[in-house]
């Protein structure tokens, strides 16, 4: 009998029914205000009055009138530089202590975005609030005693004068709380190769010592990942190696174009969520089986 997994999936079901329904609006217009508040003290809030907007009678409105549109370009080049010269307070309080290398869609070179500790305190909360959707999904009490495969970028951040830089996936991982880390695989150790292909290959030789539940991350890693471990143990289908896995957190790209190659790994159809963990933040995750579709994280 799964005495913890029936233990942990009791919370869930009883949080997820005492949570009353949020109104979007309200957390937004709660959301923004908590903000202004808290930068008005930077650069950024005295050059734009955070003072003056916060006293309005329409923040919305005013923040929208004073402050101009900022893509990664024009911020970086009016206000971040300031961070990588060392200097605090330029567009929140303090100085982050990490940034985040990110491609993204536009441009050749890789931005820099500046993670600070209220930044990772939102992305766990938001993690949270995901773990709570699971409620919907009616998964069995054993579900919740498996391991989870959660794959990324190596959590062996880089030292940049007196910041760490790496991806987000690799910031989030290097965060853990020691609650979680008996659950998590690869572990800390496997997890701090940075060559991709040697860390890969540490997965497939430990496969068989894991008992995974559920995996999360980009689908083109996860995929190649699985065929790994497939090829190294000459299985048929992950299914041989990990019989209870049942879930995959997909995030980073759409899952859609990986479905039918992801698919053709698994023994038997197991549940996708979806997610929405970008280098700027955690926007939106699915939180209910009979949709594809994604709720914004609007607290």
């Amino acid at each position: 009998m799964a005495i913890l997994g029936n233990i942990i999936k009791g919370f869930i079901d009883v949080k997820d029914s005492l949570s009353s329904e949020k109104n979007p609006i309200e957390e937004q217009q709660d959301v923004l205000k908590k903000l202004l508040t808290k930068a008005k003290d930077t650069a950024f809030g005295k050059h734009y009055d955070f003072e003056s907007i916060l006293e309005s009678d329409n923040m919305a409105i005013a923040f929208s009138d004073k402050v101009p549109y900022f893509d990664y370009n024009k911020i970086q080049e009016e206000w971040w530089y300031r961070l990588q010269d060392g200097e605090e307070d330029v567009t929140w309080p303090g100085h982050p202590k990490y940034f985040a290398l990110s491609s993204g869609t536009t441009g050749k070179s890789s931005k820099r975005i500046p993670v600070t500790d209220d930044m990772i305190d939102a992305i766990k909360s938001t993690g949270i609030q995901q773990v709570f959707a699971l409620s919907n999904f009616d998964f069995p009490a054993d579900f919740f005693e498996k391991e989870i495969m959660m794959l990324g970028s190596s959590t062996e951040l880089k030292e940049n004068n007196d910041h760490l830089e790496g991806e987000i996936s690799g910031i989030s991982a290097s965060k853990i709380p020691f609650w979680f880390r008996p659950y998590y695989k690869p572990g800390e150790e496997i997890s701090k190769i940075d060559d991709w292909d040697a860390r890969v290959q540490r997965i497939a030789e430990n496969a068989k010592n894991w008992d995974i539940g559920a995996l999360s991350g980009i689908p083109s890693w996860i995929e190649l990942m699985l065929q790994k471990v497939i090829s190294h143990h000459k299985l048929n289908h992950i299914h041989e190696i990990w019989p209870n896995l049942q879930v995959f957190t997909s995030g980073g790209v759409a899952f859609g174009p990986y479905e039918k190659s992801f698919n053709a790994l698994m023994g038997h159809p197991i549940t996708i969520i979806d997610t929405y963990l970008a280098s700027e933040g955690f926007v939106a995750f699915q939180s209910r089986p009979e949709t594809d579709a994604m709720k914004l994280v609007t607290d």
